[in-house]
C-alpha cells in the first residue's frame, strides 16, 4: 500500500518561502535510470538545515531571544548553530560524546555550546523531557512539524529536477527527512515509491516494522551515525503511513558505497549520506529513481580508512 501524506503541504510552501535564501542542491545522473540528491551540497553539509531553519524562522519574538536547544548525532546540531548564528541567537546542543570529531568541531566553530554525554545518558534526557527544565526554545531533531515541512522542500524541488521520478530512496534516522519528503512526493503522486533506507548496523525501523515492537538491546555499530537516533513512539505510525518498504543495507557495502560515491561519482558522503545509493544496488527493473545523499560530513581519516579498503 502506497504511503499518505503527514505533514500539511500548505506548511511546506510556506517553508520554501521561509527557506528561500537556500539554494535548491543540484541533482547529478549516477547511471542508467539513476540520479543522486546531493544534499551534502548544503551550507552545512546535510539536508538538516532545511528544518531547522523553518523551525526558527516560525518561532515568536521571544522564543528567539531565549535561544535555541536541541539533541543531535551532529548534523542536527551542525544546522541548529548554524541557524543560529544567522538569526542572531544562542543554540545549545545536547550531543551524542561519541559524535564525529568533525560536526563537534563544526558546532564549536558556528558559536553553539555542546553538552558532550554518553549515549545512554542523552537517551535519558530526551525519554525525561530534559529541555523542559532549560530556558532555551526547544526544538525536536525529527518530531517536529516544521522541521519536517522543512525537509519537505526537498521532494518540490525533485519534482521540478526529475518530473519522472517513480522511486525515491532515503536514509531513515529519526524519521523526521523521510516523512516530511514523503509527504510531498504522495501528495503530488501517489504512486511514487517511497523505500526507507537503514544500515544492518542498526536496523531499528527495519526490524521494528517486521517485529512488531523495537528489537530490544539494539546498539548502533554502523558508520551511518546519523541514522542512530533511538526509537520515538511519535514517529511509528508517521513511518508506517508513509515509507512504502524497507531495505536494509549490509553495513559491508555501506562502506564500499561511500568509497564508490567518492571515487566515481566525485561525491563525498558520510554514513548516513551513502546509504540511499547503496540500496539503490538492490532494486529491481529500470524505473527513475533518486537516491537522497543526505550528508557529507564525514572525518577524513573515517573517508581515508574506507577508500584504503575500497
Amino acid at each position: 500500500m502506497f504511503g499518505a501524506s503527514v505533514i500539511d503541504i500548505e506548511a511546506v510552501h510556506r517553508a520554501r518561502e521561509r527557506t528561500a535564501e537556500l539554494r535548491p542542491t543540484p541533482v547529478v545522473a549516477a547511471g542508467g535510470d539513476l540520479w543522486l540528491k546531493l544534499e551534502n551540497l548544503q551550507p552545512t553539509g546535510s539536508f538538516k538545515v532545511r528544518g531547522f531553519l523553518n523551525a526558527v524562522r516560525s518561532l515568536d519574538a521571544d522564543s528567539l531571544r531565549a535561544g535555541i536547544v536541541t539533541v543531535s548525532a551532529g548534523n542536527a546540531a551542525l544546522a541548529a548553530a548554524w541557524v543560529a548564528r544567522m538569526v542572531g541567537t544562542h543554540c545549545t546542543v545536547v550531543m551524542y560524546d561519541s559524535a564525529p570529531a568533525a560536526k563537534r568541531d563544526g558546532v564549536r566553530e558556528l558559536g553553539g555550546e555542546i553538552l558532550g554525554w554518553p549515549r545512554e545518558r542523552v537517551i535519558e534526557w530526551i525519554a525525561g523531557r530534559g529541555w523542559e527544565s532549560m530556558t532555551q526554545h526547544f526544538i525536536h531533531p525529527f518530531a517536529d512539524e516544521t522541521v519536517m515541512a522543512g525537509h519537505g522542500t526537498l521532494a518540490m524541488e525533485l519534482f521540478e529536477q526529475v518530473p519522472e521520478v517513480r522511486r525515491v530512496l532515503v536514509p531513515v534516522g529519526g524519521g523526521g527527512l523521510s516523512s516530511g519528503v514523503a509527504s510531498v512526493l504522495h501528495s503530488a503522486d501517489p504512486g511514487i515509491e517511497v523505500i526507507g533506507v537503514q544500515s544492518s548496523g542498526y536496523p531499528l525501523w527495519p526490524r521494528t516494522f517486521s517485529e512488531g515492537a523495537p528489537p530490544p538491546g539494539l546498539v548502533p555499530e554502523t558508520i551511518a551515525d546519523g541514522t542512530t537516533a533511538p526509537y520515538d513512539a511519535s514517529m511509528h505510525e508517521r513511518l508506517r503511513a508513509v515509507i512504502d518498504r524497507w531495505i536494509e543495507v549490509p553495513e559491508a557495502e555501506l562502506r564500499t558505497a561511500v568509497a564508490t560515491l567518492a571515487t566515481r561519482h566525485k561525491v563525498v558522503a558520510e554514513g548516513a549520506g551513502a546509504l540511499a545509493y547503496a540500496a539503490a544496488t538492490r532494486l529491481d527493473g529500470d524505473l527513475p529513481t533518486v537516491a537522497v545523499v543526505s550528508g557529507g560530513n564525514i572525518d577524513g581519516a573515517r573517508l581515508a580508512e574506507l577508500l584504503s579498503a575500497g
